[in-house]
């Protein structure tokens, strides 16, 4: 993405289902467990630059023991710099009594970390302030074992003033108006509740307090908890918590909207957000890694037990369908078939665009992101050269001569890398004119391969938020090389929406698509669909969540979707530029075809799978309207 927006986090999570001893005997080493937390967290380091935590619960150990560790880090390679802190741990007792490396009980009592249950997390911040408080796992401290919770996830709610509301009237007093902490408390409370219920009803038979105790860890009722914590959540999570006793969940919003996998056999269970990284560090067959299921939470109880229950009703299903354009590593083997689709079906409107010219047209794309729907492309214009050939041989096989022959048979796209991606540039001139020009620099080409003022330049894009990198540096680089034309194309439709589930596009003017749309609007004398929209937004927010409608899709209805794309490309510009610009974007149909089992569209449709949803867009574009320069939840 030439654009760069903060997204989705990461979750990652073991749980060792054999004594640590046992690892030891088999893989050679009682670290057996944070080795592969370290893989899976590293596996995912595209969902997380802001920061990282890790957390691990010891089980069984003795009153006054220490049982649970957690570090966090935001450091500029925070993964690294957390386990470089657990590894110092170790210093010593390799150097001074390195046969303990090898007694797991040893470990176990006296060294931080070296656990049963472990729990890693990456952080890509939103909105929320960037320090080391912001960064998970969060946790909820008590003497009592079973009232201690740990959480991290990759969720945000949209709801967060309504579940605020609903702990004050539980007599809370919340230290901070965030969704995780509103999370990390609601779970919080029904897990003393649930505490609190047992030791009633173990109370009145008579048990001892150290046998209640015992008890309780044995029948808290984990599903429950999350069946009342999660009642009225909206918006799009997948979280993960660790009770201290050692039960442990990993949950999934109704609508699947946020991606969680899990793998478990005799020895381990395995949660994370995508596939590969379980694949990877575990080496398992993709076959073997199952998704959790929408509304439901595959749960781990102290015993080793492992089940997958439903905590509320799931919805019609409406995952992410950024996860498969741009977000999660390409490295899944769906979603890399995926954006080559992507790419594929582009071709036919790429074509028509350049007027069938392959010979004079260079295909390219915008590092790195994009290049897999990049050989997508390729793949579609090169089907399209053998159909071509094939059709003019049956045609006119009598009547082509050498030379004929020979050009038709040469023919294939011309593919080169023109835009390369440079390392940061450091700004460090603070005046604005200086900072724009170093900005354009962001981008190198290679000069030598375009035919001045013949060659048409074809280069795709995952997707396009505010188009500013393509207007600052990456169409002012290439109009360099003096092609005829230059056709960027985005293998994502039009961003037009706000999301609310955990990416970093909350506002209405981050939008080039909802720049272009008002543009239009203003220069056809139709401003009054703009008041007209404010005062039904406006007026929708103090209507119940569930009866509003999203009203933002009436500034877009006027236009085709080519109007818009022509106007973004007028915007998106630089002054000066000799060559012709075009944009192409992708058609939902497309994106639907490509990604079938991934409906989550409400950045493109504005078809939101949660009632907030709508909520949100409308306040949104309220804020937009009156200045407001702030997220809509």
């Amino acid at each position: 993405m030439s654009d760069q927006i903060k997204h989705e986090c990461g979750i990652a999570f073991i749980r060792l289902l054999k004594p640590l001893s046992y690892y030891q005997e088999k893989y050679g080493t009682t670290l057996y467990g944070l080795n592969k937390l370290y893989l899976l967290m590293e596996k995912q380091h595209n969902r997380g630059q802001d920061g990282a935590g890790i957390a691990t619960i010891k089980l069984d150990m003795k009153p006054g023991s220490r049982y649970i560790s957690r570090y966090r880090s935001m450091a500029q390679n925070a993964v690294s710099d957390i386990f470089s802190y657990v590894q110092n741990k170790f210093v010593n007792i390799q150097e001074e009594t390195p046969e303990l490396m090898k007694d797991a009980e040893y470990l176990k009592q006296n060294v931080s970390f070296v656990g049963e249950v472990l729990m890693g997390h990456l952080r890509y911040g939103t909105h929320g302030k960037n320090s080391i408080e912001n960064c998970h796992p969060f946790l909820r401290q008590n003497n009592w074992m079973t009232r201690n919770l740990v959480i991290a996830g990759n969720f945000n709610m949209t709801n967060v003033d309504e579940l605020l509301e609903q702990l004050y009237e539980l007599g809370q007093h919340p230290k901070e108006k965030a969704d995780t902490v509103t999370v990390l408390e609601k779970i919080g409370h029904f897990l003393d509740d649930e505490n609190q219920e047992l030791f009633d009803e173990y109370k009145k038979e008579g048990l001892s307090n150290v046998e209640i105790t015992q008890k309780i860890s044995k029948n808290l009722n984990i599903a429950n908890i999350l069946r009342r914590s999660a009642k009225n959540w909206d918006g799009g999570y997948t979280i993960c918590g660790i009770v201290g006793n050692g039960d442990a969940f990993i949950l999934r919003d109704p609508a699947g909207v946020r991606p969680a996998f899990y793998y478990a056999d005799d020895e381990i269970v395995v949660a994370a957000s995508e596939r590969p990284a379980i694949q990877t560090a575990f080496n398992i067959p993709i076959k073997d890694v199952r998704e959790i299921e929408p509304g439901h939470a595959l749960i781990v109880k102290k015993d080793g037990t492992v089940s997958q229950e439903m905590y509320r009703d799931p919805v019609e299903k409406r995952a992410c369908s950024f996860e498969r354009i741009y977000f999660s590593r390409g490295s899944d083997a769906d979603i890399y078939k995926e954006r080559k689709k992507l790419g594929q079906l582009l071709c036919p409107q790429v074509l028509q665009a350049v007027n069938h010219d392959i010979k004079n047209t260079v295909f390219s794309f915008i590092p790195n992101t994009a290049e897999v729907s990049f050989y997508g492309m390729v793949e579609g214009v090169n089907e399209y050269i053998r159909n071509l050939q094939k059709e003019k041989l049956i045609k006119n096989k009598e009547n082509l001569n050498d030379e004929q022959l020979d050009e038709l048979l040469s023919l294939r796209p011309r593919v080169e890398k023109l835009a390369i991606k440079d390392v940061k540039l450091r700004t460090f001139i603070t005046q604005d004119a200086d900072r724009s020009e170093m900005v354009a620099h962001v981008y190198d080409t290679t000069y030598g391969i375009i035919e001045n003022h013949v060659d048409t330049l074809v280069a795709i894009d995952d997707s396009i938020v505010r188009g500013t990198t393509l207007k600052q540096s990456i169409i002012k680089i290439i109009d360099r090389l003096h092609p005829k034309k230059i056709i960027i194309v985005s293998s994502a439709p039009q961003i037009r929406y706000p999301d609310c589930y955990g990416i970093d596009m909350s506002k209405m003017g981050q939008f080039v698509a909802f720049d272009a749309a008002i543009q239009l609007l203003k220069e056809r004398g139709m401003e009054h669909i703009i008041e007209e929209v404010y005062e039904k937004c406006k007026a929708s927010l103090l209507l119940p969540k569930n009866q509003i409608v999203n009203h933002v899709k009436e500034i877009y209805k006027p236009f085709k979707q080519q109007e818009i794309s022509d106007k973004i490309a007028e915007i998106i510009t630089p002054e000066g530029t000799n060559a012709e610009v075009q944009l192409i974007y992708q058609t939902l149909d497309n994106l639907h075809l490509a990604t079938p089992n991934h409906t989550g569209d409400w950045y493109f449709s504005g078809n939101y799978p949660t009632a907030g949803g709508n909520k949100v867009v409308n306040k949104a574009f309220v804020n937009w309207k009156e200045g407001n320069n702030q997220r809509a939840y």
